[in-house]
């Protein structure tokens, strides 16, 4: 094998080494990532490196496996700040908290609101983007079907008003990165349009809408989103099976649309493996079915993630949290979830996914959500140093951002 070391570090302090199990593209049991700079600049096989006598060399204990930093697409809160009514020093507090857990990348997410609360919160997101803090905003809202409106403030829901569209895009400074939105509404085809072309991915969710709806709303997202850049993107799906009609052999509904999709690389479809909102046998489905690929790992986190059973807030809503599972004071409906990233990737172990594959799907396909793919949600060269040492158990055990411990 060539010697494909990289050159001494070029920043003026030492480079850091990290030896032991790995996943790269796939699971390296005998691995080495250096971090210089705040980025990984050698990750490979430890044979293909040789320390330099000024590196730092950390070795791995045994049974522990070093992955990417997580992304995640879907976040309403944690530790006990609602992002929907927060202002922005509780927002980056929360946010911090949730990177030390794991999370090195969140993308924050507003659930339906007045339209005056939205556009201030927009506002304040952008700004926390804009310093680093988020990688973006995800409004979850509020151009959504009432009947599947889950946890979702029905007061507030709207037919799609490309006017008040327009003015949330404004509000997030090109920080908004997607909408759910249910395809069923009069003016949904516009809107897809109108997001796409300010490269917003539509997110197909909270939905009544037919099999064909949502198979021709996803493929004519898909055709907007690439005439409008080079990027690749590709339109999500918002919590998969979640807000949406259960298929029905007579009547597939949206799902159906969704999984033929997905299977095709044409939607990335959101599942929250929290053991809640989805069980276990159905998550692993999804992987045999469709791919670690086409999978993004979402928490759709409130603000109880991170603490204790208790009430609490979702925009609007009053909150009630009894083992660990939150649901509406109102109507029980479930409203949102309470585990981290690293509980995900550990919940679709179990049910039978690779790490490998889990590990893709809360970290590589998240970040291609993004168009980030370059330097999130990988330990390849020129990413980002962000990541996670786990230990047997796959829990964190040390967390790294942006090449420095947390």
């Amino acid at each position: 094998m060539t010697d494909t070391s990289p050159a001494p570090s070029s920043t003026g302090r030492p480079r850091l080494v990290l030896r032991g199990a790995a996943v790269l593209e796939t699971l390296l049991p005998d691995a080495a990532v250096v971090v210089d700079g705040g980025v990984v600049t050698y990750a490979g096989p430890s044979s293909g490196l040789t320390p330099t006598p000024d590196d730092g060399v950390v070795d791995l204990a045994a049974g522990e496996v070093m992955v990417p930093g997580l992304v995640d697409l879907h976040c309403h809160g944690a530790y006990g700040v609602d992002f929907s009514r927060a202002d922005a020093s509780s927002i980056r507090e929360a946010v911090a908290g949730l990177h030390r857990a794991g999370s090195t990348t969140v993308m924050a997410s507003l659930v339906t609101d007045k339209p005056e609360v939205l556009l201030r919160q927009m506002s304040v997101l952008a700004g926390l983007a804009e310093d680093g803090h988020i990688a973006g905003i995800h409004l979850e809202g509020p151009f959504l079907s009432e009947v599947r409106c889950g946890a979702q403030d029905p007061r507030w829901l709207l037919a799609p008003d490309l006017e008040l569209a327009q003015e949330l895009i404004d509000a997030g400074r090109g920080w908004l990165r997607t909408m759910t939105y249910a395809p069923e509404l009069p003016g949904a085809a516009a809107l897809v349009e109108l997001l796409a072309g300010n490269g917003v991915a539509p997110s197909l969710g909270h939905t009544a809408c037919t099999a064909e709806q949502a198979h021709e709303s996803l493929g004519r997202a898909r055709q907007l989103m690439a005439a409008a850049g080079p990027s690749g993107g590709r339109p999500t799906v918002t919590h998969l099976f979640n807000g949406m009609d259960p298929i029905h052999h007579r009547a597939p509904g949206a799902a159906s649309a969704c999984l033929r999709a997905a299977e095709a690389g044409h939607a990335a479809v959101e599942l929250i493996a929290d053991n809640a909102h989805l069980d276990a046998y159905m998550v692993a489905t999804m992987f045999d079915l469709l791919g670690a690929g086409n999978i993004a790992l979402v928490t759709d986190s409130m603000a109880a993630a991170g603490l204790a059973d208790g009430q609490y807030r979702l925009g609007p809503a009053e909150v009630l949290v009894q083992g660990g599972i939150a649901r509406l004071m109102t109507t029980g409906s479930i409203a949102g979830g309470t585990a981290a990233m690293a509980d995900l990737v550990r919940n679709a172990v179990g049910a039978g996914v690779s790490l490998a594959d889990a590990v893709t799907s809360a970290s590589a396909v998240p970040a291609g959500v993004l168009g980030r793919g370059q330097e999130l949600g990988s330990l390849l060269p020129g990413a980002f140093a962000d990541l996670l040492v786990l230990d047997e158990a796959l829990v964190p055990v040390r967390v790294m951002r942006r090449g420095s411990w947390l």
